[in-house]
């Protein structure tokens, strides 16, 4: 049987492995994640569908690599609670405000308050990170660096551990972008033809 060849969109996963390198070396490349921050609401906004997250999201493709192409994800499928609105609707709420807190750090940095060179792993756990910054920047700019840098990599963490317990792309069904983009959708297509136009959203949607 012919294998089928990979897609471009597939090696979109080296741009995650870049990406948290850099912000290892310099935390100000952390701002390079505001790509995969509004890249998805534009194909949402602008197209009206989830293209970006079936296909071109770089996380989505990491962890297909990871957990199909290399094995390493147990399959088994996600809990109910996991998968239901509620909890999916509640978990972008509680990152929204995660994130409105990063920029309201960022707005003390900028008003003089000093900057805290530190990730935050879970939310919770302060770890250093002062060698990433050279003081190059605005120290608001810096700060906020920081604290996204934070957010995806504690995402990608969380991620990482939900395609080892489960299936490939587990993530997607919580990951916070994915579910602002699925509102945005169903909000621009009738009723009648959304479900097939924007694609439920599926446990691994390129497994």
């Amino acid at each position: 049987m012919r294998t089928r060849g990979k897609r471009w969109y597939q090696y979109f996963w080296i741009f995650s492995i870049v990406y948290f390198s850099l912000g290892f070396v310099n935390i100000l490349f952390a701002w390079l994640g505001m790509i995969c921050f509004l890249t998805p609401l534009a194909f949402a906004l602008v197209a009206g569908n989830k293209d970006y997250c079936n296909h071109y999201c770089d996380r989505g493709q990491l962890f297909q690599l990871l957990g199909s192409r290399l094995h390493l994800s147990a399959r088994n499928e996600l809990p109910m609670w996991l998968r239901s609105r509620r909890f999916r609707y509640g978990f972008l709420a509680f990152f929204l405000t995660m994130f409105a807190n990063v920029m309201l750090v960022s707005y003390h940095a900028a008003a003089g308050a000093p900057l805290r060179e530190t990730v935050t792993l879970f939310w919770l756990f302060d770890v250093p990170w002062g060698w990433a910054y050279s003081g190059d920047g605005a120290p608001w700019a810096a700060q906020f660096a920081f604290g996204f840098y934070s957010l995806m990599l504690t995402s990608a963490i969380i991620g990482i551990l939900m395609m080892l317990r489960y299936r490939p792309r587990a993530w997607c069904v919580i990951c916070p972008m994915g579910t602002m983009t699925q509102a945005i959708c169903r909000a621009k297509i009738p009723k009648e033809t959304g479900a097939a136009a924007i694609g439920e959203r599926s446990i691994c949607p390129n497994d």
